[in-house]
C-alpha cells in the first residue's frame, strides 16, 4: 500500500531565543527536520510533504540538500496542527492520495522506523485511525489518550481541555497520527476551532472518526522517542540521548572506547568492527571508518574517509575529502584536506596536507605544507609513491613530486620533481666566525651609554 508523510516543520520556536526556524537546529550534526525526513525515507515513503512556515526559504534550502525529492508546501498562518496537514492537501493530490499518510513532527527525531511499523500493524488490522502515544513520567501539559472498555481509542483530549479525572491519567498523545489519505483529509474538514486555545487539533479526527463508528486504536512506545524539542535546554538534553545511543550501539558493534563519555558522534557516522577510539573523539557529519582503525585521542572527523588498519592521531584533524587508504599513519597535529594519502604512507607530525595526492609508502616529513591557494583557485600537488618528503618542506602547488624523489629539509619546492630526483631550494649558509661575541659587545655597549645619559 502507498505510504505518505506529512511532516510538521512550521513552528518558529520562540523558546529557542533565535531567528533560525526551530527545525533546523543541529542535532548530531544535522538539522532536527533531517532526522524526521531519515526516518521517512527508511520506511520507503512514497511520498514525503513538508509543511513549512516560519523561514520557509531556509527549510526548502535544508530539504532540497538532504531530500531533494520531498515537496515543501507553506502554511500561511499558524492555526493548528490541523491547519498544518491541510496544508499539505494539494501536494497529496488533494487529498485523494492512495495508502496512508502519517504525520510526523520535525522537531521530534527520534520516532523510530520500527514504531511506525507497528501502527501500519494496527491500520492492516482494520483501525482506520491510529494514534501513537506514550506513557509519561510528568503528564501534565501533554493530551490524553482516552480509551474504552475494550482497550480501543475513544478520543484525544488536550491538557487544557481536560477534566480533573483526564488529567490523572498518564497514557499521552505523541501526536503521530497514521490514517488512509483520504479520510486523513475528509475528516480535517469537519475539525473546528471550539477550544481553550482557539485553535484547529488534528488530534480531533479521532472522535470525528469514532462518530462515523470508525475504528481508532493506539499504539504506545517508549517515552523517549516522543522526545520534542522547543528550547535549548531540551536541545541539549536530546544531544545527550543521541550521543548515549550512538555510543551504546558501537560498543554493542565491536568497537572500543576507552572513555565513551568523551566520544561524540554525527547522525550518519559509520564505524567498523575492532576500531579502537580514544578519547575526546569527536565526528562530524559524512564519516566512514572502516575495520581495525585506530584513532588515538583528540582527533576531529568530517566528511571522510579512513581505511582499514589506518591510525590516526592524536590531536590530528580529517576534514572533507580526506581519504585515507589502508594501513596509513596521520599523526599528531597533521590536517588533511579534500587529499588521498596512499597506502600505508605516512604524515606524522604537525603537517598540512590539502587538495592533494600522496602515493603509497610516502613519508612526509615533519612541518611539511602544500601551498594549495593562491588566493583565488585552490591547486593540486602530487606526491609519487615511496617519496620522501624532507622537515619543513613548502610545496608550492601546482606541483609534482615523483616517485622515490626526495625534497631537502627547510626546500621551496616551486618546480616538478622527476622521479628518483633530490631538490633542494636552500640559501647558501654562511658561518660568520665570532660575530656573535662582536655584536653582543657593542649592544651592552650601546645599554650602558643609553644608562649614563639618563
Amino acid at each position: 500500500m502507498p505510504l505518505s508523510f506529512i511532516i510538521l516543520a512550521a513552528g518558529q520556536g520562540t523558546r529557542m531565543g533565535s531567528e533560525r526556524p526551530k527545525v533546523l537546529h543541529p542535532l548530531a550534526g544535522a538539522p532536527l527536520l533531517v532526522h524526521t525526513l531519515k526516518t521517512a525515507a527508511a520506511m520507503a515513503a512514497d511520498k514525503t510533504v513538508v509543511v513549512a512556515g516560519h523561514g520557509a526559504d531556509l527549510v526548502r534550502q535544508t530539504v532540497a540538500a538532504h531530500a531533494p525529492d520531498t515537496e515543501v508546501v507553506v502554511q500561511a498562518r499558524q492555526l493548528g496542527t490541523a491547519d498544518a496537514v491541510k496544508a499539505a492537501r494539494p501536494a497529496l493530490a488533494n487529498g485523494s492520495a492512495a495508502g496512508d499518510s502519517i504525520v510526523l513532527y520535525g522537531d521530534t527525531p527520534f520516532i523510530r522506523p520500527e514504531t511506525l511499523a507497528k501502527m501500519q500493524t494496527e491500520r492492516s488490522n482494520g483501525a482506520a485511525v491510529v494514534v501513537l502515544g506514550f506513557r509519561a513520567r510528568d503528564p501534565g501539559r501533554y493530551g490524553r489518550l482516552i480509551l474504552d472498555q475494550g482497550g480501543a481509542l475513544q478520543k484525544i483530549v488536550e491538557a487544557k481541555d481536560a477534566t480533573p479525572q483526564q488529567l490523572a491519567l498518564d497514557f499521552c498523545n505523541s501526536g503521530v497520527i497514521c490514517a488512509p489519505t483520504a479520510l486523513l483529509f475528509e475528516l480535517l474538514q469537519n475539525v473546528d476551532n471550539k477550544n481553550a486555545s482557539g485553535e484547529y487539533y488534528l488530534t480531533d479526527i479521532v472522535a470525528l472518526a469514532r462518530a462515523r463508528n470508525l475504528a481508532c486504536a493506539a499504539v504506545a512506545c517508549d517515552e523517549s522517542e516522543t522526545q520534542g524539542i522547543n528550547s535549548r535546554a531540551e536541545l541539549a538534553r536530546a544531544e545527550a540521548v543521541f550521543q548515549d545511543r550512538a555510543r551504546q550501539s558501537a560498543l554493542a558493534n565491536g568497537v572500543t572506547l576507552s572513555a565513551p563519555e568523551t566520544v561524540f558522534f554525527a547522525h550518519d557516522t559509520v564505524i567498523g568492527r575492532d576500531v579502537e577510539i580514544g578519547p575526546n573523539v569527536v565526528f562530524g557529519p559524512g564519516v566512514t571508518v572502516e575495520s581495525g582503525v585506530t584513532l588515538r585521542p583528540f582527533c576531529h572527523l568530517e566528511g571522510c574517509h579512513v581505511s582499514q588498519g589506518a591510525i590516526i592521531g592524536p590531536f590530528a584533524r580529517l576534514r572533507p575529502g580526506a581519504e585515507i587508504a589502508d594501513n596509513a599513519h596521520i599523526g599528531n597535529f597533521v590536517e588533511i584536506k579534500n587529499a588521498l594519502v596512499g597506502q600505508a604512507a605516512k604524515v606524522n607530525h604537525l603537517s598540512y596536507v590539502g587538495d592533494a595526492t600522496i602515493g603509497a609508502g610516502a613519508n612526509i616529513g615533519a612541518g611539511t605544507i602544500t601551498c594549495n591557494y593562491d588566493g583565488v583557485m585552490k591547486h593540486p600537488t602530487v606526491i609519487g609513491a615511496g617519496a620522501f618528503i624532507g622537515s619543513n618542506t613548502a610545496l608550492v602547488a601546482p606541483v609534482s613530486v615523483g616517485a622515490g624523489a626526495m625534497t631537502g629539509s627547510g626546500s621551496v619546492i616551486t618546480r616538478d620533481v622527476p622521479d628518483d630526483a633530490l631538490a633542494l631550494s636552500r640559501v647558501a649558509q654562511d658561518n660568520k666566525e665570532g660575530f656573535v661575541a662582536r655584536y653582543m659587545a657593542r649592544l651592552r655597549t650601546i645599554r650602558e651609554r643609553r644608562k649614563n645619559k639618563s
